[in-house]
C-alpha cells in the first residue's frame, strides 16, 4: 500500500489501486451511511449496493499483492537480482517512504485523543494511547487489536501497515540468506497458497481472522512471487492479454458476488482474489495499457496518491458523517454525502502527498539512499 514509482508508472497498476483505496473509502462510508438504505436502492440492485459497501477487507488483501509486486519488481530493477539486494538501502528506501506520513498520523491522533474530541478517543477496556502508540509504530497494531478489540477508526487503518512492513523487514533478510530464485520461490509459493488454511484457522476471532499476520504476508508472498515471473519470462502478447481477462473475470467475481464464491471455496475465494490480482499486475506489466485506459485517469490518481488517502480518508469520513448526522441524518439522501466525501479525501491525500509524505521522502533519500545506490543509479525510484 505504500508504495509508489515516482519514475515508471505503470498506468494499469495505478488503476487497480485506485479502484482498491475507492472501495477502502466506500466500505468505511457505507459503515455508517449505508447505501442500501438510501433512495438509490429504488433504481439499483440492493446487492450490487451491498458489494459497493462491502469490498473494503477485499481490497486491502489487493495492496497486499500489489505491494509484494512493486517492491520486489523495484529490488530486482535496482540490484539486478534479490541475492544482490542492499538491506540498508532496502530498509532506507522504506522508512522514507512510511515512516513520516505515520509519525505525523499519530501526532495529531495523540493531540485528538488528549483533547478528547469525539471518534478520536481511546476508550475500550484494557487499550490506552501510549500502548497504542507503542503497538503502531512496534508493528502490531493488528495483534493489538485482535487481543483488545477494535481501536478508532483512525486508528484501525493501520493494522495493515503492521502486516505489510513485517514482512518487509524480513524480506532482504530472506533474499541475504537464500540468494538463489530456485531457494526463494519454493517458500514464497507456500505461504502464498496457504492463504485458505491460515484464514480458517482463525475462524472464532473476528479481529484475528481479519488481521492476523500470515494471511496477509501470503497475499504479499503471492505479488512477490509474480515480480519474479514477470523478470524471468516475456510471454507472448495474446498470454498477456488472456491473463488480463482472467485478472478481470475473477476480480469482478469476487467483488460482485463473494457471497457466491464463498458458498463453493469457503476461504478458497481468497486465492481467487488474490491470484486475480496478480494476473492482472502480470498482464499491465508485460502489456502497459496505456491507450485502453483514457478517461481513467482520475480513477489512476486515486492510485498515486493511495498511501496518503489510506493514512488520513477517516478524518473525511468521521466529519462527513457528522454533517449528514447534524443535517437530519436522513438515511434515504445519504448517497449524496459519498460525493463530496471522495473528492475531500482525495483533496487531503494531494495536500498530505505535496506538503508532506513527497518533501519528507525526497529530504530523506538524499541523504540516506544515494551514496549507497551508485550500483545501479539508473534504475527508477520506488
Amino acid at each position: 500500500m505504500a508504495t509508489g514509482d515516482a519514475g515508471s508508472r505503470n498506468p494499469g497498476i495505478d488503476l487497480l489501486r485506485g479502484l482498491a483505496i475507492v472501495l477502502v473509502v466506500f466500505n468505511h462510508l457505507g459503515l455508517r451511511i449505508p447505501l442500501a438504505k438510501t433512495a438509490l436502492a429504488a433504481v439499483l440492485p440492493g446487492w450490487l449496493l451491498n458489494r459497493l459497501n462491502w469490498n473494503g477487507y477485499e481490497a486491502v488483501y489487493v495492496f497486499f499483492v500489489v505491494s509484494g509486486f512493486l517492491i520486489a519488481g523495484n529490488a530486482l530493477r535496482r540490484w539486478g537480482s534479490l541475492a544482490a539486494i542492499d538491506a540498508r538501502v532496502f530498509y532506507a528506501r522504506r522508512f522514507a517512504r512510511i515512516v513520516p506520513c505515520l509519525l505525523a498520523l499519530l501526532a495529531v491522533l495523540s493531540v485528538l485523543h488528549l483533547l478528547g474530541v469525539a471518534d478520536y478517543v481511546i476508550h475500550r477496556p484494557g487499550q490506552s494511547l501510549p500502548r497504542a502508540l507503542v503497538a503502531a509504530l512496534g508493528l502490531h497494531l493488528n495483534w493489538y487489536e485482535g487481543r483488545t478489540g477494535y481501536l478508532p477508526g483512525n486508528w484501525d487503518v493501520l493494522w495493515s501497515l503492521s502486516i505489510e512492513e513485517a514482512f518487509y523487514l524480513g524480506f532482504p533478510l530472506a533474499c541475504l540468506l537464500l540468494r538463489r530464485r530456485a531457494l526463494l520461490v519454493p517458500p514464497l509459493l507456500v505461504l502464498a497458497l496457504s492463504l485458505p488454511w491460515a484464514r480458517a484457522a482463525l475462524h472464532g476471532n473476528e479481529i484475528w481472522l481479519e488481521k492476523a499476520y500470515l494471511p496477509g504476508m501470503a497475499a504479499i508472498a503471492t505479488g512477490v512471487f509474480g515480480a519474479l515471473l514477470a523478470a524471468a519470462w516475456r510471454p507472448p502478447r495474446r498470454t498477456a492479454v488472456l491473463l488480463g481477462w482472467l485478472g478481470t473475470t475473477g476480480l469482478g467475481a469476487v467483488l460482485l458476488d463473494g457471497g457466491a464464491l464463498w458458498h463453493w471455496l469457503r476461504d478458497g475465494y481468497m486465492l481467487v482474489l488474490t491470484g486475480s490480482a496478480l494476473c492482472l499486475l502480470l498482464s499491465c506489466h508485460w502489456r502497459r495499457p496505456g491507450g485502453l485506459l483514457r478517461g481513467w485517469g482520475w480513477l489512476r490518481s486515486w492510485g498515486r496518491l493511495s498511501y496518503e488517502i489510506y493514512l488520513s480518508h477517516m478524518f473525511v469520513v468521521f466529519a462527513v458523517v457528522r454533517a449528514y448526522r447534524a443535517w437530519g441524518g436522513d438515511p434515504a439522501r445519504g448517497w449524496l454525502w459519498y460525493l463530496p466525501a471522495l473528492a475531500l479525501c482525495w483533496l487531503l491525500g494531494a495536500t498530505v502527498e505535496r506538503g508532506l509524505s513527497a518533501p519528507c521522502e525526497r529530504w530523506l533519500r538524499a541523504r540516506w539512499v544515494r551514496p549507497a545506490a551508485n550500483v545501479n543509479a539508473a534504475c527508477p525510484a520506488p
